[in-house]
């Protein structure tokens, strides 16, 4: 068998495992749950730097982008985004105790953890300065103390009679 020949094999082997894969269903539920609650946000630009750096996997507003509809790519996108809701989600704020977590936040972003590098590869527009990152730590550990705020953007006063 000449060289040639077994190169068409291996492309050949290669293209059908690639096509198999694609079968495996898990990676492709892009849900997007309804927003429950967000954070009573302690500024406008804290959203916008949270929005910008952390929704995609932090929030049920994430943006699927049309590599995670292909494995074996769409696998680590589904576990990346089902890890980060898991740990913090913004859209279900006031469920999972996020006020004890505020250090944990700031240290996060402050020491370059998050936004994850491998996201930052396909997400240019997730990439903080270091003003940037300052702001938006510091504004989520201000907002983590704060009160949850209701998916229409009304705070909720426990005891209102209004």
């Amino acid at each position: 068998m000449n060289v040639r020949k077994l190169l068409l094999i291996a492309a050949a082997v290669l293209l059908a495992g690639f096509l198999l894969l694609q079968l495996v269903p898990y990676g492709r539920a892009h849900e997007n749950p309804p927003v429950a609650a967000e954070p009573n946000w302690d500024s406008p630009q804290t959203r916008e730097l949270a929005q910008r750096a952390c929704f995609d996997c932090h929030s049920n507003e994430t943006v699927w982008p049309w590599y995670s509809n292909v494995a074996p790519v769409s696998w680590l996108v589904q576990h990346d985004v089902d890890e980060g809701r898991q740990y913090l989600n913004f859209s279900e704020w006031g469920q999972s105790g996020e006020g004890e977590e505020a250090e944990e936040l700031y240290e996060v972003i402050a020491e370059g953890e998050m936004p994850m590098s491998n996201y930052l590869i396909t997400h240019p527009e997730a990439r903080l300065t270091d003003g940037e990152k300052a702001a938006l730590a510091e504004g989520l550990a201000i907002t983590a103390g704060g009160s949850p705020t209701a998916a229409g953007g009304e705070r909720e006063h426990e005891g209102d009679d209004d």
